[in-house]
């Protein structure tokens, strides 16, 4: 399996950070092979990283047709966590939403 890349932002890259530990340490356990990272929507601009998926965190949710439109067309998959997903940190349902071919394959948040 080829390495994916994942990056949650936010405003300020803190709250994603919290849910992205969460997300690493599933990640860890279960032996896959996701990179995963967490930063704001300011140094994700001048990010030269990989990023496969892009996901914004809710308080982000309104950027989402601009960011789709910058982003998108460079390959990157882009989509807004649900806020109750968020807001429940949890890991598992916000790596299958990322990775739908995980749904069902990875264990509990």
């Amino acid at each position: 399996m080829t390495m994916r890349h994942l990056t949650l932002i936010c405003m300020a890259g803190i709250s994603t950070s919290l849910l992205v530990n969460k997300m690493k340490r599933l990640i860890r356990n279960e032996n896959l092979e996701i990179a995963v990272i967490a930063m704001s929507e300011r140094a994700f601009q001048g990010y030269t990283g990989q990023t496969d998926v892009l996901l914004l965190g809710p308080q982000l949710g309104h950027r989402f047709e601009s960011l789709k439109e910058q982003y998108e067309s460079k390959g990157i998959r882009i989509d807004r966590i649900d806020p109750e997903r968020f807001g429940a940190m949890d890991a598992k349902a916000v790596l299958e939403q990322a990775f739908p071919d995980l749904s069902g394959q990875i264990g509990d948040k």
